[in-house]
């Protein structure tokens, strides 16, 4: 196909059945990857309140380093889709090489921002004891940063090119060996040391560099990923054009992945101060609505990867058409979920704990959870479907806003200076202020991907060309 001959199945592809033929696989590969972190709260949570939060706290930290870049290399997913789209398959490989260089030059700035932990670890206040545990998660998960990056530029393909079972599959293999890893590295086997909750880290770095190497033998020899291998020109190091095409979209993009995760993970940092109890119950809540925000993130990835490709075959309405049916969708689905997990809360935290005081806690923080939930999955449908747009500066300056502003600084205000008549606890506080954030977020954003996807259909009308 020609970079300039549109695929005639573009527009039946861009339907609500191929959102689900998308959606599923995606939505399991993220559960796979959820489910790894679900593991680490359990088993650490089995051994002690001080290795759960330890383990809590380094996740929090490793996912504070790790989302910024792993947003910057998402930008391939809407530029190989733009591609594909129009057909550019040789493209789409040269962009996958330089996204490969752009994992490498970021690992140089994550791996000592691990490994250096000590101003992590001090801004949480934490026990020292638990402080020890987590820094040597830390260490560990330091390792399989640069294999975790440089898996997202195979990951960001295969979303792009229609391909999430691929993806889905090396996730699930992955799943499936953490619990022996984690027992071996925790309790020891053998030569192994015993190494408590840090063990966790180790068993995720060596899954790490496992999944980097499942991805690369199925891009080098599965015979459909062979109209996209670069020429043998483009193999020898970074084209810094292309580096600046994938930092100007990502950038942006992965500045706003940064602020949503970190609005949310420093809770984290600044409930360690509130003790390990405090501590476990938010993280039994924090996991549980990342897990619930799988069904959106699904939903969004499927809906901008239907955007770009439309878009890189001319045909911005059937990219709104997309657009509407992925946000519509997820929204319904994300009702049903919140009405479910509020009438189950009871049983779905005793799954979690065996501890009462952590479940009192866990249970307090719930009713905020699921509204949490709801606007989360709002604001995150709609930002998949804008970078499905090239669209990423004006929802990072959004979520600045709403999530930093509105959503951190102010349940640090009600939490530790709360205004007269706030009787509400320090883990609430940052709860119900994140959930406002949320709010905000969520519809600013959804006007922002109806307007932007409304505009391109004008300008394509009056015969603009799209950016």
């Amino acid at each position: 196909m020609s970079a300039n001959t549109l695929d005639p199945s573009l527009a039946s592809r861009a339907s609500g059945r191929e959102l689900l033929q998308l959606a599923w696989p995606i939505f399991v590969a993220q559960i796979a990857v959820m489910g790894l972190s679900v593991i680490d709260t359990v088993m650490a949570g089995r051994l002690s309140a001080n290795d759960l939060a330890a383990v809590a706290l380094g996740g929090s930290i490793y996912a504070s380093v790790f989302v910024g870049f792993m947003g910057v290399l998402q930008a391939l997913t809407p530029i190989a889709g733009h591609h594909y789209g129009a057909g550019r398959y040789a493209d789409i490989g040269t962009d996958v090489g330089q996204a490969l260089w752009l994992a490498l030059f970021l690992s140089l700035i994550g791996v000592p921002l691990l490994i250096f932990n000590a101003p992590w670890l001090a801004l949480t206040g934490t026990e020292p004891a638990v402080a020890r545990i987590a820094a040597l998660y830390l260490w560990a998960v330091a390792v399989g940063l640069p294999a975790s990056l440089a898996a997202r530029a195979y990951i960001a393909l295969n979303a792009a090119v229609s391909r999430p079972k691929v993806t889905m599959a090396i996730n699930l293999a992955a799943l499936g060996a953490k619990v022996p890893l984690n027992f071996a590295f925790m309790y020891g086997a053998g030569p192994l040391p015993a190494l408590g909750g840090a063990g966790c880290g180790v068993a995720t770095a060596v899954l790490l560099w496992g999944v980097l190497a499942a991805n690369w033998l199925v891009y080098r020899l599965d015979p459909f990923y062979a109209r996209f291998h670069p020429r043998r020109r483009h193999r020898r190091g970074p084209i810094w054009a292309r580096q600046r095409e994938l930092l100007k979209l990502g950038l942006p993009s992965g500045g706003t992945i940064l602020i949503e995760v970190t609005s949310f993970t420093f809770i984290a940092l600044l409930v360690a101060r509130l003790g390990a109890v405090t501590v476990a119950g938010h993280q039994i809540v924090a996991n549980l609505v990342a897990v619930l925000f799988m069904m959106p993130l699904a939903y969004g990835i499927a809906a901008s990867v239907q955007v770009a490709q439309a878009l890189g075959a001319g045909l911005p309405a059937v990219a709104r058409s997309a657009a509407r049916r992925g946000w519509r969708v997820a929204m319904a689905t994300a009702l049903v979920v919140c009405i479910a997990v509020y009438l189950l809360r009871e049983p779905i935290v005793v799954a979690f704990t065996r501890d009462a005081q952590v479940a009192v806690v866990a249970l307090s923080l719930l009713a905020a959870g699921v509204v949490f939930h709801f606007f989360d999955a709002m604001q995150g449908v709609a930002g998949f479907i804008l970078r499905g747009y090239k669209v990423a500066l004006a929802p990072m300056l959004i979520h600045s806003v709403a999530l930093w502003g509105l959503g951190l600084a102010g349940g640090y205000w009600l939490a530790y200076h709360p205004p007269a008549g706030w009787t509400y606890g320090g883990a609430f506080s940052f709860w119900a202020a994140a959930a406002a954030g949320l709010v905000l977020a969520g519809f600013a954003m959804t006007w922002l991907a109806a307007y932007v996807a409304h505009r391109r259909v004008r300008e394509h009308a009056a015969g603009h060309p799209l950016a």
